[in-house]
């Protein structure tokens, strides 16, 4: 104990949140307590509470860190493409390698995100998680707008509405994709990636320009 009191808060954080993570993973959330974390972790219960008051906050701390991941992820999809289709298809691919790498992460954050930060109730991982996902925003904004003056997007687009339909149709797809992937094989006889590249190419044309 006496090594771990040299290392900063923000280790002994990192540390249980990183165990927490991967019982979030194999067991579900609902059915992880504290205890477990604490054991997993290689802490006391007691010592948890010091870096952490309850397990909502640790759940913070990795949606925060998803949305982070999340982010880089879709930054480097875009600046790595100039023309509209590649720039869309680097997007689609690397929100294919973040789930596949990150798939609880993948799905925590398709969760609801608090967004009342009118009161003092909240987390402020939960505030910084928000901020994040406007930055995502943003960058999704900023293709679709530059899309659209190259001339290969539709004018008609409406920004913020297209935008959730985006995320909510690509995340779906990818979804469906890995749980079904027997049944898409067996079915279909389409592999996964076959199946996403043909959902992707659906979602695609849906906003293309097709008068150019």
């Amino acid at each position: 104990m006496g090594r771990r009191k040299k290392e900063p808060k923000s280790v002994h954080r990192e540390n249980i949140a990183s165990a927490a993570s991967t019982l979030f993973m194999e067991k579900g959330i609902a059915a992880t307590s504290m205890d477990d974390i604490a054991k997993a972790a290689g802490y006391s219960k007691a010592t948890l509470y010091v870096y952490f008051e309850n397990k909502e906050e640790i759940i913070g701390i990795l949606v925060l860190d998803s949305m982070k991941k999340l982010y880089g992820y879709i930054v480097s999809a875009l600046v790595q493409q100039e023309t509209t289709k590649a720039r869309y298809d680097f997007i689609c691919h690397g929100l294919v390698q973040y789930q596949e790498e990150f798939p609880f992460y993948f799905k925590m954050v398709l969760d609801k995100i608090n967004i009342d930060f009118e009161n003092h109730n909240y987390l402020p991982e939960e505030k910084e998680t928000y901020q994040v996902g406007e930055e995502i925003n943003e960058k999704i904004k900023d293709f679709l707008i530059s899309g659209i003056e190259k001339g290969d997007l539709r004018d008609n687009l409406k920004i913020m509405p297209t935008i959730f339909n985006f995320w909510g149709m690509l995340s779906g797809i990818i979804q469906l994709a890995t749980n079904k992937e027997e049944y898409i094989k067996s079915v279909m006889g389409l592999s996964k990636n076959e199946f996403l590249e043909y959902g992707f190419q659906m979602l695609y044309c849906s906003i293309e320009n097709k008068e150019r």
